[in-house]
């Protein structure tokens, strides 16, 4: 317990500390406080960091792989589509604008559901922050216990 005099501030123990030292120490928990924070950001980044560094070449071969596949099966169903219009000069014209709705229907479709995802989940670190969060919270409760 500590307790306030005229003398100075003055432990339990009868130890008396000055005003510079309760500041400084004050001032070491609070570098010790950000460079934990800040190790904790550097974790969360690096992890994300080693992660991206195997996940983006395999995704650009996956993008490539479903070009040519989409372009190949475009071009199946295009044949399929005309093949309906058998006989009319424009069966390749009417095939392709119909493909074409098609692919830009279930790309919208796509495109929605693609910024719902984004727009519910953060992409920075979500620990830190509920960390940081949490600090937040138990700081202001310190400080108003002390008033």
């Amino acid at each position: 317990m500590i307790e306030t005099t005229t003398e100075g501030t003055r432990h339990r123990n009868g130890n008396e500390r000055s005003l510079a030292t309760i500041i400084a120490e004050i001032k070491e928990e609070l570098k010790q406080f950000v460079h934990t924070r800040v190790q904790m950001v550097k974790a969360e980044l690096q992890e994300t960091k080693s992660v991206a560094k195997i996940a983006i070449p395999l995704v650009l071969i996956a993008l490539v792989l479903f070009a040519t596949a989409f372009l190949l099966l475009t071009m199946a169903v295009v044949v399929l589509v005309a093949s309906v219009f058998a006989g009319n000069p424009l069966a390749w014209f009417y095939a392709a604008i119909i493909v074409g709705v098609l692919w830009l229907c279930i790309a919208g479709i796509c495109v929605f559901f693609a910024y719902n995802a984004f727009r519910s989940h953060s992409i920075f670190p979500r620990l830190t922050i509920q960390v940081l969060k949490a600090d937040k919270v138990m700081l202001q409760t310190e400080a108003r216990s002390h008033i």
